[in-house]
């Protein structure tokens, strides 16, 4: 990754990205636990930069995400990136650190995510902020729908038990959906980031309702009952 990221003259780092993900790929591809199905219609240009948004059920997200053949620069926590080895692959792949507790960082992210557009590679947020803590979606921010770009919707569900909240060990076998929506561009949902954030969200929440043949109110926790 390192020579990769020596001969990769592109402004965005695309090569040294991809490579990146690949790690994740294989990790996926060759759990014998996981069975993961992708659907939906893939865009044949990644290159014409999306802001790319899925829910986030766990750890797991991140390689079954990088099945998926094209790079994108992930927001991630920033205590990811001080771990040794995956932080200083994160940082030389181009990822963008958030701390969520600090307002100067949150405000460093949208320059970073515009930086990145700008330099045609696609962008990676899940908009909750944080891993589900009991499978339902949370509510989501919507900073990404405010950048006057396409968005494009992913849903994922059968990763919460893959990769358990608190440790790195497999757990039980998962049946794994992915599912890329067709992108949304920006003029349909202008000055309207509110309301485009929450149309996304409930996209994500009927695909994930349908693969668990459950009411929306099963997998949407702003639904809980009070």
């Amino acid at each position: 990754m390192a020579v990769t990221h020596w001969l990769d003259k592109d402004p965005g780092k695309y090569a040294t990205g991809r490579q990146f993900r690949r790690l994740g790929y294989w990790m996926a591809a060759v759990n014998p636990v996981w069975t993961i199905r992708i659907s939906g219609n893939l865009p044949k240009n990644m290159r014409n930069p999306f802001v790319v948004v899925c829910n986030h059920q766990s750890l797991a997200d991140i390689p079954i995400v990088s099945r998926l053949p094209w790079d994108m620069k992930w927001v991630g926590k920033e205590s990811l990136f001080s771990l040794p080895i995956l932080g200083w692959m994160m940082r030389i792949a181009g990822d963008i650190p958030v701390s969520r507790g600090d307002r100067r960082s949150r405000a460093q992210v949208m320059i970073d995510i515009k930086d990145r557009l700008e330099k045609k590679v696609s962008v990676m947020v899940m908009p909750e902020g944080t891993r589900s803590p009991d499978g339902r979606i949370g509510e989501f921010n919507d900073g990404a729908f405010k950048l006057g770009l396409p968005v494009l919707p992913i849903a994922l569900d059968g990763s919460f038990d893959a990769l358990p909240k608190n440790g790195w060990v497999f757990g039980k076998g998962s049946l794994i959906h992915l599912h890329v929506f067709d992108p949304i561009p920006a003029s349909e949902w202008e000055g309207k980031g509110t309301e485009w954030c929450a149309h996304v969200r409930s996209q994500i929440v009927q695909k994930v309702a349908e693969w668990r043949q459950v009411g929306t109110d099963e997998v949407d926790s702003t639904e809980l009952p009070q």
